[in-house]
């Protein structure tokens, strides 16, 4: 085998790692978007390291450095690159549910630690009434 014929087989190789990975990264990401809106956090952190994994080995098979090394890509890589921008497009979708759900868990937070008496909130105390007082202590002095 000539040493060009071998560096367009290596290359076709890596087309079809690259397209098995990238598409196994979509499906990780599904799991884990799936994952967050059930609230189920240690089986999110058991898939970050597999993500983790997936894209390291991504990022030797394609060997992009930045954006315009990902465009100089040739043609045969084009299927990678639909699923690359979906796999964009799903991390992104995780990441504004992660963030809404820390905005809600801040909320909350906030709600508890509110000393506001004209608050519509009610507050328990240690034995599970509702606090009569509004000037009491908040969520983290409790």
């Amino acid at each position: 085998m000539t040493h060009t014929a071998r560096t367009a087989a290596d290359q076709s190789d890596n087309v079809l790692s690259a397209l098995v990975a990238a598409e196994e990264l979509e499906a990780l990401l599904e799991t884990e978007f799936e994952h967050l809106k059930a609230q189920e956090l240690d089986a999110f952190e058991a898939t970050q390291s597999r993500k983790n994994a997936l894209l390291q080995e991504l990022t030797q098979l394609v060997d992009i450095q930045g954006p315009d090394s990902a465009d100089a890509l040739g043609p045969e890589w084009d299927g990678f690159k639909t699923h690359m921008v979906h796999c964009r497009d799903l991390h992104r979708r995780n990441e504004v549910l992660i963030h809404r759900k820390i905005d809600a868990i801040r909320g909350a937070l906030q709600s508890l630690q509110m000393q506001d008496p004209t608050s519509s909130v009610e507050i328990y105390d240690r034995l599970g009434q509702v606090s009569r007082t509004r000037r009491g202590r908040g969520y983290s002095d409790a």
